[in-house]
């Protein structure tokens, strides 16, 4: 049964320092699509850089150049956004979904910027973008028993980074 909070407990805590992969979802405050065809919400996983409690009802991320900015241009509406972390352990199963509105902020303008920056996704060899950050309204923790167990082998680099799937790929020239 899931269980909620109105700030981020010690467990949860605990899931999102230990976690190598978080996803961010987000939305527009109006849902309307942007110009360039970016859609109403917007869910991503993010990997190399670690989301850090700043405190219970703050969790921040520094974000890369490399895909498109739909959590800055959400966040601009004012609508709100959902990050979660998995346990993908043997031992724990669990998802904590951290729910409230994003701000983003500028790397020089950001108070917690050296602590951000202090474990870069240096694998990434992309530039460092923006902080976003959290404010977290209520989180809750659920079972995750449709979480399958996995192990961490390492970060993307942009040398193994596939192409298959992008530009008009067809399903038919994936090995």
């Amino acid at each position: 049964m899931a269980t909620y909070f109105n700030k981020i407990t010690a467990e949860q805590a605990a899931l999102i320092a230990e976690s190598p992969l978080f996803f961010v979802a987000s939305g527009a405050d109006d849902y309307s699509c942007g110009p360039n065809g970016e859609g109403p919400i917007n869910l991503s996983p993010k990997s190399g850089s670690p989301l850090h409690v700043i405190n219970e009802n703050v969790v921040a991320y520094l974000d890369y150049v490399g895909s498109g900015n739909e959590t800055a241009r959400h966040a601009g509406t004012g609508g709100p956004a959902t990050f979660m972390v998995c346990s993908f352990s043997e031992q724990n199963a669990a998802i904590v979904k951290l729910y409230g509105h994003a701000k983003i902020f500028a790397l020089e303008d950001y108070e917690y910027s050296a602590r951000l920056l202090e474990l870069t996704a240096s694998e990434l060899a992309l530039p460092e973008r923006q902080i976003v950050e959290l404010e977290v309204v209520s989180t809750i923790t659920s079972c995750g028993y449709g979480v399958p167990i996995m192990s961490f082998v390492s970060d993307r680099t942009t040398q193994d980074r596939g192409r298959d799937f992008k530009q008009g790929k067809s399903a038919s020239s994936v090995r």
